[in-house]
């Protein structure tokens, strides 16, 4: 799930105010995340480029985020997101986590299984919810518990609406270690399996993160950041049979979740 060009003219540097909006917040914010996509770290030009703010505009804008914490300025004078937005990306994460949980809860009444939501931070699989199976030989991954996203099914979720180009480049950075002997190890063979989840609508993890689990998942769509859910289980029981039940009701869940994420985002 790329987010949208930074060069877009629609964006909120391009843009009128909202009604009732103050333009300088929302431009500061659309710089931040113009870093972020940038991978964290911008020079001026770059972003007056992207953003067609004049430079002056974005060096009184950068300043002030530099002062409040949320920026710093490196040693070779380009800009940085600062230790202070890790607070807040923390909290954010566990208020996501929050809202997801009555839908996992829905996912192991309506399957049977643990299910989990995921996200895309950097280049890792960061877990931010779980509700538990009830049956007795269940799955569990803690929440916080960081992976790579090459082993599993939600990485495979997540990186699916990607570029190739930015998946190989991922790779390049995290390396493949085998976690069993069914891991894919190489980015052309990760590249083909992306190829199949687009085509099926659904990522599997068939024992590649831990031998006698299986774990299917699904992308948030139009979530604000890269999101998926997944359930997961022994692979006795996440059969051939049980996916083609399981799939379609993670697919509705996750498009509930994307409502409630949109309502969040525009409530009062």
């Amino acid at each position: 799930m790329p987010t949208s060009s930074a060069s877009d003219a629609t964006s909120p540097a391009a843009k009128s105010p909202a009604a009732g909006g103050v333009q300088s917040l929302e431009r500061a914010f659309d710089l931040l995340e113009r870093m972020a996509d940038a991978g964290g770290e911008v020079g001026l030009s770059e972003l007056s480029s992207s953003s067609g703010l004049p430079l002056p505009t974005i060096h009184r804008l950068m300043r002030t985020l530099v002062a409040c914490g949320y920026v710093r300025q490196q040693s070779n004078r380009r800009y940085a997101l600062g230790p202070r937005l890790i607070r807040l990306g923390e909290s954010a994460s566990r208020l996501l986590g929050t809202w997801a949980r009555p839908c996992l809860a829905r996912l192991v009444e309506e399957t049977g299984e643990t299910a989990n939501m995921a996200l895309l931070d950097g280049d890792e699989v960061v877990y931010v919810a779980q509700v538990p199976s009830k049956h007795s030989m269940r799955m569990f991954t803690e929440v916080g518990r960081r992976v790579l996203p090459h082993s599993t099914g939600v990485g495979k979720a997540l990186l699916a609406g990607f570029p190739p180009a930015e998946v190989r480049a991922l790779l390049a950075r995290t390396g493949m270690p085998a976690a069993t002997d069914r891991t894919i190890t190489t980015p052309d063979a990760f590249l083909s399996a992306l190829e199949q989840v687009r085509a099926a609508g659904y990522a599997m993890d068939d024992n590649e993160q831990e031998i006698g689990v299986r774990c299917l998942a699904v992308p948030v769509p139009d979530s604000p950041t890269a999101a998926a859910l997944s359930i997961s289980g022994p692979a006795g029981r996440v059969t051939e049979e049980a996916t083609r039940h399981i799939v379609p009701v993670l697919q509705e869940v996750a498009r509930d979740l994307s409502e409630i994420l949109a309502a969040s985002g525009h409530g009062a």
